[in-house]
């Protein structure tokens, strides 16, 4: 805080004021060093023990593929909590800059493209032209699909013989600092990666047909600085969720490995999203170490909405503090699908006529106003979930108490004031089915992956994916997106930061 000028002018109710304001703000200081301090001995201990698994003997009985996975989540996480680490120590005491090896230049037979920055102005302040006197060249990789280029940044020496002073274009900013990697590079790796979930042991092979071999350690090393970087906008991407009225909410199972133990245990991705009729179209997935309630209420925090969802009991205590429950017909109907596929029961070919019946009407109201497609449910979708609920009461008095088609009818009259809510809002989908449709990519990968290498690991792809299925859901190709976001991010505003959002973002045009 900026203190008086004069503080011999301050009336004593102005100095007991000041001086409370004092008080405060070191006691908010030292809190915030003590917060950083016990963080950075966190990490610290966390950088051990991944070191430990990293470079000595392991006892896990995995096979190759199993440990590069390992390997990679270790060099991903390790890259990361260094880079948390040097944010909260650039705010306490000054750290020596930890030595990195020299690097190996690239390939001189690589096509290169000269990039110069020379300054604005080469007219000296004492009105003499500056001269030339030499340049510094740095290399960047850069990749488009099969092909390796080098960008060589030309930064030329001018100095003024007059007054012996020199100046330089900056260095540009790059998301990396002083890496070898352009945005583009980055790009691709971490679309391949967490886009078309190929494991970053494959992704050196395909580099190294192309001519050459980034070491999957230092791919890994990428994708953990990467992750920390793109988090502000996964936390923006939260943020507009939450201001959104509907939102649709599941969770699917994903193994994750318990390095040192050489075992797997179930973690879940749980997947929050706009529905398709906002004008928001977003996806946000969280990576836990379990299903239990308390990720969703943390997630969802004051936020309430309306959920869509199924009725898994981790959704309830929201329910209890305001959050208005709106049912997943699809769950509803799958009950009786099965029933009828694998029995040919009867009673369940007739619900599916009757839920065909309500998906028909879906269908015609697709692309409706909110107004107007409430007025058509209620004209044509009410009286057959009606009938349905009067059949449905009927026939569960003639089944046996627990048999298979007994619990279908239940799943469907215990919750049916929530599965039939949808009728009388135009906003709300008649199920989860579009949020399903956004975890698919989790299932695809699964079996690429096998398992996520850690539980940082799994929240970094968690993220990541985030942006990517946005980035797709808003019609933009993942691969364009993060390029331009990696471009932008050391330069832009971070009190602007959803401005780089994919339902806001816009490539830069000459």
């Amino acid at each position: 805080m900026n203190l008086p000028a004069n503080l011999d002018a301050l009336s004593p109710d102005e100095l007991r004021t000041l001086a409370a304001q004092l008080i405060a703000q070191v006691g908010e200081n030292e809190r915030d060093l003590r917060y950083r301090q016990t963080r950075i001995d966190q990490l610290t201990h966390e950088i051990a023990v991944l070191r430990r698994l990293h470079f000595g003997k392991r006892s896990e009985q995995l096979n190759v593929e199993q440990m590069s996975l390992l390997n990679e989540a270790i060099d991903a996480d390790l890259a990361a909590l260094e880079i948390e680490l040097e944010q909260l120590r650039s705010n306490t005491a000054p750290d020596k800059q930890r030595q990195k090896p020299k690097r190996t230049p690239l390939p001189p037979e690589l096509p290169r493209t000269d990039i110069r920055h020379e300054p604005d102005d080469k007219t000296c302040s004492c009105g003499c032209q500056r001269v030339r006197i030499g340049e510094d060249v740095s290399e960047k990789l850069d990749y488009a699909p099969g092909v390796f280029t080098v960008e060589r940044h030309i930064r030329g020496k001018w100095a003024c013989k007059a007054c012996e002073t020199l100046i330089q274009a900056p260095v540009p900013p790059h998301v990396i600092d002083k890496g070898i990697p352009t945005a583009g590079l980055l790009a691709q790796v971490l679309v391949a990666k967490y886009g078309d979930h190929l494991p970053l042991y494959r992704q050196e092979r395909i580099f190294e047909r192309a001519g050459l071999a980034i070491p999957q350690s230092t791919l890994g090393e990428w994708v953990g600085v990467c992750g920390v970087r793109l988090q502000p906008l996964v936390d923006a991407l939260h943020d507009v969720l939450l201001q959104q009225g509907v939102l649709h909410a599941d969770e699917t199972p994903v193994q994750m490995l318990v390095p040192g133990k050489g075992k797997t245990q179930r973690a879940y991705v749980w997947a929050y999203a706009t529905t398709q009729f906002a004008d928001v179209r977003a996806v946000v997935y969280e990576f836990a170490d379990s299903r239990a309630g308390e990720h969703a209420r943390t997630f969802l925090g004051k936020w309430r909405g309306k959920l869509v969802c199924d009725d898994y009991s981790a959704y309830k205590a929201g329910f209890e503090l305001g959050i208005t429950e709106f049912g997943c017909v699809a769950h509803a109907r799958r009950k009786f699908f099965e029933l009828h596929a694998n029995h040919k029961s009867q009673v369940a070919e007739q619900a599916l006529k009757y839920f065909g019946a309500l998906y028909d009407v879906e269908r015609d109201v697709a692309e409706l106003k909110p107004d107007r497609r409430c007025e058509v449910r209620l004209e044509r979708a009410r009286p057959i979930a009606d009938a349905l609920h009067a059949w449905m009461t009927g026939q569960r008095k003639l089944v046996s108490e627990g048999s298979a088609i007994a619990r279908a009818l239940d799943y469907s009259l215990k919750r049916w004031d929530a599965l039939t809510r949808y009728l009388v809002d135009g906003h709300v989908p008649i199920d989860n089915n579009w949020l399903e449709n956004q975890i698919r990519p989790w299932a695809l990968g699964r079996t690429n992956w096998l398992f996520a290498g850690s539980l940082r690991a799994g929240q970094r792809a968690a993220a990541i994916m985030s942006l990517i299925r946005s980035a797709q859901l808003n019609g933009h190709d993942p691969y364009v997106y993060l390029k331009d976001v990696l471009n932008r991010l050391p330069t832009h505003r971070a009190d602007d930061i959803a401005q780089l959002l994919p339902h806001r973002w816009a490539p830069i045009t000459a």
